[in-house]
């Protein structure tokens, strides 16, 4: 049956990690989030989740058949990269401060995440998960070390590194409201394997972190005996958790950011609908259905000869059932007009339309101001959220962060063939200033 993703008949998890600790939060978004992450990737994935509407008299069988039949229309993988290619054309502005041109700085602009991606790139993805979530969390870890000089670390590549962790994988958090009216994040536990258990013990691994130590704990739900234990523990040498949460845009739940495909996610499982109705119309319209009785020697196909006994009574013959096509052309303007709504949803109709759609300049340059305005937004919360990161990796270092950063905040978009005509106009009214 379709998944209940904004968990309105319960607040459980709906995956096998049920068993573990988890936030509040946690467990009334986690349906949620699943549904975005797939909206996203689409394809298989999006099918998996079985959001498309299962008829009334439909068996298992001809819905997953319908199902894999259903066509899908990505929009919100284009929204979002969309997005990233606008907020990071530009170039973005780092002043390290002390710290500017030291070997572990240029080495982790090289390779943020021990993975061999750039810091650019990374926070690309950054962008991109938080998003898709509404946030993300990037946790600054760096290797223990037994060495006794800088140069020794150097030369072993011991420095803090980066890892981004979705909403799905960081299973319970705690903020503390600290005397001068800063939220400090006192703990969090994140899911460490998050397809599935070890397949040996059936054993989930958390690291919990807080401001005195960090652990790794096993959770067995099959173990009544003993479902947890710790794996390992040691002493969190920072004093502090190294984690910033990267929020897309900021809500009213502290930790909980709100996605910038929520809406859109929702518009694109209503087209998914509309493309099974209209596969489904056209397949019947085509392919009519023959009603006839049993004794009738017939087939449905062109050409056929139908065999009918002497004896069969007249109002009995054979006949074809098949639907009026015309509901087609309303299920084609009902997903045209839905395509129109998400692009107004993202402020992104002037850009993505495929064909010359009738707007005016004002209009235009409306739509423009809504998204130069909603990607400030995003780069003010990535700046906010880089400055933070690069603060706990001077700590990991023992210095005291005193850079900048500087994201762009003017994207303006202006229509060339637009401006020209407009001037063409003005000139065309011999203005007594020339200028």
């Amino acid at each position: 049956m379709p998944e209940d993703i904004f968990s309105l008949t319960n607040n459980t998890v709906s995956s096998d990690s049920n068993q573990l600790p988890t936030h509040r939060d946690y467990d009334t978004y986690i349906n949620q989030w699943k549904f975005l992450k797939r909206s996203y990737l689409g394809g298989a994935e999006y099918k998996r989740g079985m959001y498309l509407k299962r008829y009334q008299y439909e068996n298992e069988s001809e819905y997953l058949t319908r199902l894999s039949h259903a066509a899908e229309d990505n929009h919100c993988r284009s929204i979002v990269h969309t997005y990233n290619s606008f907020l990071f054309r530009q170039g973005v502005h780092r002043d390290f401060g002390s710290i500017e041109g030291t070997e572990e700085v240029e080495n982790f602009l090289k390779d943020a995440d021990m993975e061999g991606r750039s810091w650019n790139s990374f926070m690309a993805d950054v962008n991109i998960q938080s998003s898709i979530y509404g946030s993300c969390v990037v946790l600054i870890d760096r290797p223990e070390t037994v060495v006794g000089t800088r140069a020794d670390e150097l030369e072993q590549g011991i420095r803090p590194y980066a890892t981004i962790y979705t909403p799905e994988n960081v299973l319970d958090w705690n903020f503390t409201r600290q005397s001068n009216g800063h939220y400090e994040l006192e703990m969090i536990s994140l899911l460490e394997q998050d397809e599935r258990p070890n397949q040996s013990n059936g054993e989930y691994y958390v690291r919990v972190w807080t401001k005195d130590a960090i652990r790794l704990v096993a959770y067995n739900p099959n173990n009544v005996k003993e479902p947890m234990r710790v794996v390992e523990e040691k002493i969190n040498a920072l004093g502090k958790v190294p984690a910033v949460w990267c929020y897309a845009n900021r809500g009213p739940i502290r930790g909980i950011g709100v996605s910038d495909i929520d809406s859109i996610a929702q518009a694109q499982r209503f087209l998914q609908e509309c493309y099974s109705e209209a596969e489904q119309l056209i397949s019947l319209t085509n392919h009519p259905s023959l009603v006839k009785t049993a004794g009738v020697s017939a087939s449905a196909g062109a050409g056929a000869v139908i065999t009918m006994p002497d004896e069969l009574d007249p109002n009995l013959r054979p006949y074809l059932l098949q639907p009026n096509g015309g509901n087609l052309e309303a299920i084609l303007r009902t997903m045209e007009e839905t395509v129109k709504s998400i692009d107004r949803m993202a402020h992104l109709g002037s850009i993505r339309a495929i064909e010359t759609r009738q707007m005016s300049g004002v209009a235009m340059m409306s739509e423009f101001l809504m998204l130069d305005a909603k990607l400030a937004e995003k780069a003010k919360n990535l700046e906010l959220a880089e400055e933070q990161i690069f603060r706990l990796f001077g700590l990991w270092q023992g210095q005291a962060w005193d850079g900048e950063i500087h994201y762009p905040t003017a994207f303006h978009i202006r229509d060339k063939n637009l401006d020209i005509d407009i001037l063409k106009k003005a000139a065309e009214t011999n203005p007594a200033n020339p200028k």
